[in-house]
């Protein structure tokens, strides 16, 4: 299922909203495969080989700002439906000799025949490439050129219910990867089979897309932080870094144990587990509407000074997730960030570069409500507190 039309018409109007309010004309929003979030959040799309924009005008329909391989697509698949080509979303030397191609002065004056373009807000400026960014103002010359990426970002914070009734599906599907992996792993099985055990599951079930690529990794690979599967053969009596991220309908889940090979764990291992569900279950408890990201923060920090792995802390315990996998507010111990209603968050809980247990991890979601934080998985959060020892 796309985007709903009027989900997307909604989120629109919010864009033209924001541009009465900021006296802008029209609103451009980059995005690209990598860069995917803030154009998936107007059109429920994304194009393959090119990159392309969003053109939302104060009044009036948006459309999609592309090139020639992916109008088609965006034609049948996107919530915005009216696409103009562009020479430089092209595939470089790439000849298209029965597209009809335009110009940003063309779109613009056809926008703005009305009244005139003058100022333009433009979303995703900092990971725009130069060369859209120059022919943006070689062509649109005298134009007024705002970055107004913060405020459009901060739309996607507050998720809709259609949001997290696919953030929730996305879960499942993260649900079905982890039930699909052997546990304990089997010795001999490669990285690349554990993977593919886990996406393969996921796949079947509806991704559309991965939040990240598969992480598999034991010993030093494991200090990575988020290393990507190998030929790598598993050995008995490792902790295995594991952790997967599908996206459904463009939103992501993100789920992640740390797995045993060949046997249960030792009683060293054991304790290691114990103490990230431990942090796990002590950052839930502070995931209250109204509290601040250095107030989430701060417990399981003092419990991981406690317990000595400070020293090999690289990420913060709780973040939002949506189209992203890791996207903000990110509720570090500076944070002045607010829990609100209707977020989503992950906890993930990890360690690096550790002498002996080298990198760890535990990760689920849940959705922010009143009455408390809800897991988006039952099954994720109970399998990472049968950690704890008893």
């Amino acid at each position: 299922m796309m985007l709903p039309i009027e989900e997307s018409r909604k989120r629109v109007r919010r864009v033209q909203e924001l541009l009465d309010a900021k006296g802008l004309d029209c609103a451009l929003v980059y995005y690209d495969e990598l860069s995917i979030a803030n154009g998936w959040y107007l059109s429920g799309w994304c194009p393959q080989f090119e990159s392309g924009l969003l053109l939302v005008p104060k009044t009036g329909d948006a459309m999609v700002l592309g090139g020639p391989e992916s109008e088609p697509f965006a034609r049948s698949d996107s919530a915005i439906r009216e696409t103009r080509n562009i020479p430089v979303f092209m595939v470089p030397e790439e000849e298209y000799p029965n597209a009809r191609i335009s110009s940003f002065a063309e779109v613009f004056a056809e926008v703005g025949s009305k009244r005139g373009v003058s100022s333009i807000g433009i979303v995703g400026m900092g990971r725009m490439p130069l060369a859209i960014y120059q022919d943006i103002q070689a062509q649109l010359t005298g134009k007024k050129l705002v970055d107004i990426t913060t405020e459009f970002e901060a739309f996607r914070r507050i998720k809709s219910p259609f949001e997290l009734e696919q953030i929730a599906k996305a879960f499942e599907l993260g649900d079905a990867a982890f039930a699909a992996v052997p546990k304990p792993l089997r010795p001999g099985m490669t990285e690349y089979e554990l993977a593919a055990t886990a996406e393969h599951a996921g796949r079947r079930l509806g991704a559309n897309w991965f939040g990240f690529k598969t992480i598999v990794a034991a010993r030093e690979r494991a200090n990575g932080c988020v290393p990507t599967p190998t030929e790598r053969k598993l050995s008995a009596g490792e902790l295995v870094l594991f952790g997967c991220s599908f996206r459904y309908n463009g939103y992501a889940c993100a789920v992640g144990d740390t797995l045993t090979v060949g046997a249960e764990p030792t009683p060293a291992q054991r304790q290691v587990l114990s103490d990230l569900a431990q942090a796990l279950s002590i950052t839930k408890d502070m995931l209250r509407v109204g509290k601040t990201g250095r107030e989430i923060d701060t417990p399981a920090r003092r419990f991981f000074k406690e317990k000595g792995y400070l020293d090999y802390l690289i990420c913060p315990f709780a973040h939002t997730i949506g189209l992203n996998e890791a996207e903000a507010p990110f509720f570090g111990p500076h944070s002045s960030d607010v829990l609100q209603e209707n977020m989503a968050v992950c906890i993930d809980v990890s360690f690096f570069n550790h002498p002996e247990f080298y990198g760890v991890r535990v990760e689920t979601g849940y959705r922010i409500t009143a009455d408390g934080p809800v897991p988006f998985s039952p099954t994720m959060e109970k399998a990472i507190l049968s950690h704890v020892k008893k």
